[in-house]
């Protein structure tokens, strides 16, 4: 169960409210009253808990829950034991997504600046805007409606953040738009220079890094990731994109529309990322590359070439995964031939 600590419930909530909240259907229909005050995993889930199942390796802990309810898919509600009631629908865990944030929903942080806080005459910011002890907003920075800056962040001059956003603690921001409804993780770095330089024997010479870096509506970044801004043309971290922590993102990358970016991952500059490519964790892109649109490269890979959308790839060098597949069972076939001198 959450930590009533750092955790709010606002349950209880009927099986029907959740039912609408998820756009799911209530089995059997005379339980749409039924109130559930939490939600928990199966195997730890009481009478007044609401729990889910997707993946098909935990129908047995469905099989054996003791939840009052449960969301589940329509072919796998057969599993349920008796009296469980059910939340169906196609999609589980999101469903499971909208009743958890229905009983733990973001805490709201009060409006106002703190004593401790510097805020420049300058800076314009909208209203209901929160801003912790520590925070630093220069000249010319616009914070827009609702959002919320956490202790010690620094918003640099001339730095537009949007509505509704959540910058965490020691956040820095140089050089960028921020869109709506944004969320930055605490010690996110965006904006700073880009790796540019002209490599010389004699001291290599820096190139003055000109462009932004633009994030679009409804981001999440993760803690301690990193995105430069732009050599000349700019950064741009496209809407609905989820980045997670300890990511580097190299100077005029552009990520497309609902990008996905696991822990580790580092993109080099000027790789352009199609809507909907998703990078596993540790995954290494080159520079000046093209991954296609609904491109999947799986974990630890490193990318030497543009990727066709909706291929997926996989290995060091990557290539297609079933050519990677094949590449290890030649290459586990040739180290167990007992013909070849040791």
């Amino acid at each position: 169960m959450a930590d009533p600590r750092f955790f709010t419930n606002r349950g209880p909530f009927s099986l029907g409210d959740l039912a609408r909240l998820a756009g799911a259907t209530v089995e059997p229909a005379g339980e749409v009253e039924r109130l559930v005050r939490d939600v928990a995993a199966l195997e730890r889930a009481g009478p007044d808990d609401i729990s889910f199942v997707d993946n098909p390796k935990y129908l047995a802990a469905f099989a054996a829950t003791r939840a009052g309810a449960c969301i589940v898919a329509a072919k796998h509600a057969s599993r349920a034991p008796k009296g469980v009631a059910l939340l169906l629908t196609p999609k589980p865990y999101h469903a499971y997504a909208a009743v958890a944030q229905a009983f733990y929903p973001p805490p709201a942080v009060p409006a106002g600046i703190h004593v401790r806080a510097v805020v420049d005459a300058g800076a314009r910011l909208g209203d209901g805007v929160a801003v912790a002890a520590g925070a630093v907003i220069e000249a010319g920075a616009e914070i827009g409606p609702g959002t919320s800056i956490g202790a010690n962040a620094v918003i640099a001059r001339h730095v537009r953040v949007g509505g509704q956003c959540r910058i965490g603690a020691s956040v820095s921001l140089s050089h960028c738009e921020i869109g709506d409804r944004v969320t930055l993780h605490p010690g996110v770095s965006i904006g700073q220079d880009g790796f540019g330089f002209a490599a010389d024997p004699r001291g290599h010479l820096k190139v003055p890094q000109l462009g932004r870096v633009i994030v679009g509506n409804d981001c999440e970044i993760g803690a301690n990731t990193t995105i430069d801004r732009g050599s000349g043309p700019d950064t741009v971290i496209g809407p609905g994109c989820w980045i997670d922590n300890l990511v580097q993102i190299g100077h005029n990358v552009t990520l497309g529309r609902g990008g996905i970016v696991v822990a580790q991952a580092g993109i080099a500059g000027s790789t352009k990322l199609g809507d909907f490519v998703a990078l596993g964790g540790q995954v290494g892109l080159a520079g000046h590359l093209t991954i296609g649109a609904g491109a999947q490269i799986a974990a630890q890979s490193g990318v030497m070439n543009d990727i066709p959308a909706g291929a997926v790839w996989f290995g060091t060098p990557a290539t297609p995964i079933k050519q990677q597949f094949r590449q290890v069972a030649t290459l586990r076939r040739l180290a167990g031939r007992k013909d070849e001198p040791e």
